[in-house]
């Protein structure tokens, strides 16, 4: 049986993960198509990791996506795991069973929307 909890620290994990997938490629893209690319210049000296991480994209991708996969296969192993019987501790395993869901399906999100932004859109623009 899988705790509701590794659940969600699994998802917050991963969401974290894919939110590295955002900043390394599509604010920055979506800086530059707004004409605020001077705003992304002056963000390189306050966070010069942004750099490391447009540099490093793909192993970014990689991690995410083997978090994305690990918390996907958590979720989907631990669907239909017991709750406790009792109604109080039963209303918050179902409580965190959908926020860890919820936490999942914008993982996802960001992970699509950060790719679209690394490697689909760089196609069409040239």
């Amino acid at each position: 049986m899988i705790a509701p909890k590794s659940n969600l620290l699994t998802s917050v994990a991963t969401l974290f993960a894919s939110s590295s997938t955002l900043i390394c490629c599509a604010i920055p893209a979506l800086l530059v198509a707004l004409g605020a690319g001077a705003t992304l210049s002056t963000f390189i000296p306050i966070f010069p990791k942004i750099v490391w991480i447009s540099e490093h994209k793909v192993e970014v991708f990689i991690f995410a996506g083997v978090m994305l996969s690990i918390s996907g296969y958590m979720q989907w192993r631990g669907r239909f795991a017991p709750c406790p019987t009792d109604p109080v501790l039963r209303d918050a395993c179902m409580r965190t069973r959908k926020a860890s869901l919820i936490v999942y399906s914008l993982s996802l999100l960001l992970y699509l929307t950060g790719g679209w932004f690394a490697f689909v859109q760089p196609l069409f623009s040239s």
